[in-house]
């Protein structure tokens, strides 16, 4: 088990948890195992983000979901400065950056950047995940990102 400390988002924040409907439960659940799962349409074949019961291109029902590499290419970022929760005014200031993943139709997400938090990100740099396990109860992931 890692020492709080160890952890690039500390305790106290909400745990993530999928809505009561259940949708991103696979997305949550393949964070835990440390795979990033995307939802896919199953009639035109093409990746969406964030979770939704229709296709946003084809307006299809058949959504799945698909294994990607968590890797991809920064589009946008900012330095945070003023913490957006409690438990992160002593984690400031912090990185958040939008990732475009080229292998899931150029999807983008947004995540934290860890490394050094004075770094100035070049947009179009490549990026990588990285996975952080949570044993609470619920047990959950998270996903950062990493310039290599």
């Amino acid at each position: 088990m890692k020492a709080a400390e160890d952890f690039y988002l500390p305790e106290g924040l909400p745990i993530p948890v999928p809505e009561a409907d259940g949708l991103s439960a696979p997305f949550q659940a393949g964070l835990r195992e440390g795979r990033l799962i995307l939802q896919c349409c199953g009639a035109c074949h093409r990746f969406q983000w964030g979770p939704e019961w229709i296709c946003h291109r084809c307006h299809s029902f058949d959504m799945r979901w698909k294994s990607v590499a968590p890797v991809g290419t920064l589009y946008s970022w900012t330095r945070i400065w003023h913490p957006t929760h409690a438990a992160l005014q002593s984690r400031g200031p912090y990185l958040a950056v939008i990732v475009e993943l080229a292998q899931a139709d150029n999807v983008r997400m947004v995540g934290n950047l860890i490394g050094d938090v004075h770094q100035v990100p070049q947009i179009g740099s490549p990026v990588h995940g990285v996975f952080e396990q949570h044993e609470t109860d619920p047990p959950y992931g998270l996903l950062h990102w990493v310039v290599p």
